[in-house]
């Protein structure tokens, strides 16, 4: 039998789930996305010399601001007091990509898996963004949570043949 969605109540209305009752603990989430790009893109973002700037120093402090403001976006997300933010970016020139790993850490009493994404996702924009004047046909690829641990659900992390290759 599958679980009911927790931001409804009994009568249907969305709601903030409600967390007092649960224990502070250690959370952790990583979550992760693939930005495609033409060549020649890629390699005006590896030489520095786009016209708007250092593209992947832009995007890391857009995907930090996005974990922290994640509750400004999303509707019914906890503001949480964020502990830590990792950005990592990670080119592949044979497919002309720039894969974004997230890590967000919180001490609290829900979990930061929406921070990840949330970030994940900004920080991947921010590329399109700075980008999308040289080339219009930028695509994304897998954006997705990687693995969370904390609080009453423990541990959870992709299984192997869900994997993406970065």
């Amino acid at each position: 039998m599958a679980e009911a969605f927790t931001h409804f109540d009994a009568s249907g209305q969305a709601h903030m789930v409600d967390v007092a009752e649960k224990n502070e603990t250690r959370r952790v989430a990583r979550a992760s996305g693939t930005v495609f790009m033409q060549p020649a893109t890629l390699a005006l973002i590896e030489s520095g010399n786009a016209k708007k700037g250092d593209v992947l120093g832009v995007a890391r402090i857009a995907a930090i601001q996005a974990a922290k403001r994640t509750s400004d976006l999303i509707p019914l997300c906890h503001p949480i007091p964020l502990t830590h933010v990792g950005v990592e970016f990670a080119i592949d020139r044979q497919r002309a990509c720039i894969s974004c790993e997230v890590t967000a850490e919180t001490v609290g009493r829900t979990g930061v898996e929406m921070e990840a994404l949330t970030a994940v996702s900004v920080g991947l924009l921010t590329i399109y963004d700075m980008c999308k004047a040289v080339d219009r046909g930028i695509f994304f690829e897998n954006i997705r949570l990687l693995e969370k641990d904390g609080g009453k659900s423990g541990h959870w992390k992709v299984r192997d043949s869900q994997s993406e290759s970065p």
